[in-house]
């Protein structure tokens, strides 16, 4: 069965200036021509088409155009390396989600009352900080140079003064490390906090993460059906 451009790019409401591009690009395989140049798609082109189309909300754009070229150039374990890359990343994602939920929860412990009542009010000072959380000031410096936390100065004595907001995110960093998470992943999901306003309001953003965590796995589960039928279309 021979298609025109017009054919692909109607199915998707595409121009056919984005499927010629996508030819060119290596992400459709190269098209026969006829006498007077005009492409002559098949439904090979089509299925390669479908599948570029649905690998994008899996592994973005850029990936999905890799995977594409790979498959259409018979590298496919570049292509599953690729895939697995992604996969990898969603995991990751969502385990550092989870870690976040689990030190959210953890900020103030049922058990532990006192400790969050003797912090949260007013400011203190990055000795007592450290003595109430069982590790050493050296460790805040360390944070506060990694940009976790950055203290305010006493302008008198020079001291680092935590606020409660800055308490806050000490705490939170503090379980995150104790889950295991590095400083740089530590330092996104501070911002997230701090973005939020703090953490009760972040519980909405971290429903709207896991829902993107959540489309993006079922569009992965999408894509890799697209791909393996493309991969049997002769």
């Amino acid at each position: 069965m021979r298609l025109r451009p017009i054919d692909l790019a109607r199915e998707h409401g595409l121009s056919t200036q984005a499927v010629r591009n996508y030819e060119e690009a290596g992400i459709l395989p190269p098209a026969e021509r006829s006498p007077h140049g005009y492409r002559g798609y098949t439904p090979r082109h089509a299925a390669a088409l479908r599948t570029f189309l649905a690998l994008i909300p899996a592994h973005g754009h850029p990936t999905a155009g890799a995977i594409m070229r790979a498959v259409n150039g018979d590298a496919i374990e570049e292509a599953l390396r690729l895939i697995d890359e992604s996969h990898a990343e969603l995991a990751g994602d969502r385990d550092t989600l989870e870690a976040v939920e689990r030190a959210l929860r953890d900020l103030a412990p049922p058990h532990e009352p006192a400790r969050l009542r003797e912090l949260e009010p007013g400011v203190t000072f990055i000795g007592p900080l450290a003595r109430r959380l069982g590790i050493r000031p050296a460790t805040l410096r360390k944070w506060e140079r990694a940009g976790l936390i950055v203290p305010r100065r006493d302008r008198s004595t020079g001291y680092r003064v935590y606020t409660s907001a800055d308490v806050r995110d000490v705490l939170l960093a503090h379980q995150l490390r104790r889950g295991g998470y590095g400083l740089e992943q530590i330092a996104r999901v501070l911002e997230r906090v701090r973005a939020a306003g703090g953490p009760e309001p972040l519980q909405a953003t971290l429903r709207e993460w896991r829902d993107r965590l959540t489309a993006r796995g079922l569009a992965m589960l999408a894509a890799a059906a697209a791909l393996d039928t493309y991969l049997g279309t002769p």
